[in-house]
């Protein structure tokens, strides 16, 4: 396994565990953090699909100002 593999199931791990607990803290219920801690991270991957897309857009051409400086 390589060492990113590794490094991402790591992160992963902890993200479902840091997800479950905040969620049961609120909650008291397991069922309900359990479903919470498996959805969570979905969402955010569709969530930062969509972040990269934005940062990869050309904004200055969409607000029609090509004189706008490049970050």
């Amino acid at each position: 396994m390589s060492r990113e593999v590794a490094k991402t199931l790591s992160y992963l791990s902890i993200h479902l565990v840091v997800g479950f607990s905040v969620a049961y803290a609120f909650t008291g219920s397991w069922e309900i953090a359990s479903g919470l801690a498996l959805v969570e991270p979905m969402v955010n991957a569709v969530a930062f699909f969509f972040h990269e897309r934005a940062w990869k857009f050309d904004w200055r051409r969409w607000w029609g100002n090509p004189a706008l400086p490049a970050l």
